[in-house]
């Protein structure tokens, strides 16, 4: 029977069989040390040459980093060894020799990025990933003791948003579609029938953006709720922003720690999250040293001097209407403004979720369709929103929802520099490989 490597130190004694990769070999001679990676961590055993069977060791000394291999052996304590524990190898199997690996201690981060499936293996990266499936666990987790209901919109559409111009289109069967930018409106459409819905699933978005925070390919999370007003949503988005980062701390220190990241700084976001209008952000960053004026939008470094004292998330509200999309309303106390409330990551990560109460009047979804238009320049196909429309025909209510870019969220709770770290494969404007 196989154990896993964080097993081994309950073992203290007992003879084990592991198996994983070479994570680093070293020794010559008479004996040769091997740190061994599974999924669970790394652990060092010793080879000793009189100890392991004369073909035994020709494997031992033929491993080279990242060969697969099955060790057996009896588990000692070590001090000197990295973790502690060391296993004093009786027997040695080689599943696959690696060739030369082409990823050596200092590299650059495009070859880091162009070898991306290699790179995967780093202690780094496997600790990032278990955090981002960590991170994805309790978010669902939250929704659904929260007693929402997951559904599965479609990623190609008719609909080009307002113009199509950020969206990836391809031909499908004759028809010009495309690959969603977001599920909010099929998510809408849920509503009617199951009240609360999420939906977790990839949008693409075209644009040519090379920054820390922007990727073509991200895990978009986005619930609508029936009956909910943007105060309502708002209090919903700090609890579960909260749920995923307490859940982080308490339940995965030893992930957090070997990314070297305070757990207790994440014990902390609770709520309430400060509120501020997107008016006194202005005036915020123009004592900062910005010249920013009604009707501007926030750019990557506007972000950052918006957070970059602040330890918990912000929300933004109540937005320029010419900034925002048609489905948000008019705010009935500042018809300059619409009701909506981006939440921004603290330490200047940026935007992490987007909200707003959705418009759920016919003639008000029609007459801001035709503002965009005419203030925005573009011009809506129609036919693809009939749908959507009908929603709003056929008994609808008020209702309001968000979307969390998953990437950005983890970028933040982690403190990575780069959001291209944040996901196994991105997707970027100058990377579609590997």
């Amino acid at each position: 029977m196989y154990i896993h490597v964080i097993d081994a130190k309950k073992a203290i004694g007992k003879r084990v069989r592991l198996r994983g990769w070479v994570h680093r070999k070293r020794g010559s001679g008479s004996i040769i040390f091997v740190v061994l990676r599974d999924h669970t961590g790394i652990i060092q055993a010793s080879i000793k040459r009189d100890a392991v069977s004369k073909n035994g060791w020709e494997l031992a000394e033929a491993a080279t980093t990242e060969s697969s291999i099955i060790i057996e052996g009896v588990v000692r304590e070590d001090k000197r060894a990295p973790t502690g524990y060391e296993i004093d190898v009786s027997k040695i199997y080689v599943t696959g020799i690696s060739e030369p690996y082409p990823i050596t201690e200092y590299q650059s981060t495009e070859l880091l990025l162009d070898k991306r499936h290699l790179w995967l293996r780093s202690v780094k990266m496997v600790n990032i990933m278990k955090a981002r499936s960590m991170v994805f666990r309790y978010a669902r987790e939250f929704l659904d003791r929260s007693k929402f209901f997951e559904i599965s919109p479609p990623l190609i559409t008719g609909a080009a948003g307002e113009s199509g111009a950020d969206m990836f289109s391809l031909e499908y069967f004759g028809s010009k579609a495309y690959l969603t930018e977001s599920s909010q409106l099929y998510s809408e459409a849920m509503i009617y029938a199951l009240e609360k819905v999420y939906s977790f699933a990839p949008s693409f978005r075209a644009e040519k953006s090379r920054t820390i925070k922007h990727l073509a390919e991200y895990w978009h999370l986005e619930p609508e709720m029936a009956y909910y007003d943007i105060k309502k949503t708002m209090v919903l988005i700090e609890k579960l922003v909260s749920h995923i980062s307490i859940s982080l701390a308490k339940r995965n220190q030893d992930i957090l720690a070997a990314l070297g990241v305070d757990h207790t700084y994440l014990l902390d976001i609770r709520p309430p999250f400060k509120r501020i209008t997107y008016e006194q952000a202005i005036d915020l960053l123009n004592q900062k040293g910005k010249s920013l004026k009604w009707g501007d939008d926030f750019g990557v470094e506007e972000e950052r001097l918006l957070t970059e004292d602040e330890l918990k998330p912000v929300f933004v509200t109540y937005w320029p209407r010419e900034l925002k999309p048609f489905y948000m309303p008019i705010n009935p106390k500042d018809e300059r403004t619409v009701l909506c409330a981006d939440l921004q990551a603290p330490k200047g990560h940026g935007e992490i979720v987007g909200s707003s109460q959705r418009i759920h009047k016919y003639d008000e979804a029609i007459g801001r369709f035709e503002e965009v238009e005419r203030v925005k320049g573009v011009k809506f196909n129609m036919d693809n929103y009939s749908w959507y429309l009908d929603t709003l025909r056929y008994g609808s209510v008020p209702h309001s929802g968000f979307g969390m870019g998953m990437e950005r969220v983890i970028k933040w709770l982690l403190g990575l520099d780069h959001i291209r770290d944040a996901i196994p494969f991105p997707r970027m404007s100058n990377r579609l490989s590997p």
